[in-house]
């Protein structure tokens, strides 16, 4: 048995995209769970020795989630309503395990689907049917 301070990789899981007024449902992927500064160097006059690195902006990517292609269009739909206007939205996602229990959340400001992709078809194939949501948002909100 590992030591109680251990941390233990979380597997089997799935990620749940929770939009208000709108149930989009559960991913497979996501991908854009990430944050960066930019960093400013500033070389100091008359010392050599080294550069400053200083802390700019944060960037966040978009949030990237697919999931294999059921018969329901909410993420698709949610994405058309972006032509009209963006609907900006709280959204989190959740790391869930396969009981139904949350891991991990992050919650996400100002967010809006800017990208969705349908399912790649082969007449071949016999591949799972998949579709993506890329969603762009104003950065991860702290709680």
């Amino acid at each position: 048995m590992p030591p109680p301070s251990a941390r233990r990789v979380l597997s089997d899981h799935y990620f749940r995209l929770s939009v208000p007024g709108l149930s989009i449902g559960t991913f497979q992927n996501c991908n854009g769970l990430s944050m960066e500064f930019d960093v400013f160097e500033w070389a100091e006059g008359g010392n050599n020795e080294f550069t400053h690195h200083l802390p700019g902006r944060v960037r966040y990517p978009y949030l990237q989630l697919s999931a294999g292609m059921t018969d329901d269009n909410a993420m698709q739909a949610w994405f058309w309503k972006t032509r009209e206007q963006a609907e900006l939205k709280e959204v989190t996602v959740e790391l869930t395990t396969q009981d139904g229990g949350t891991k991990r959340a992050w919650s996400f400001t100002d967010a809006f689907p800017v990208r969705w992709s349908g399912p790649s078809i082969s007449a071949s194939g016999s591949g799972l049917a998949t579709e993506s949501l890329d969603i762009a948002h104003s950065g991860l909100k702290m709680s």
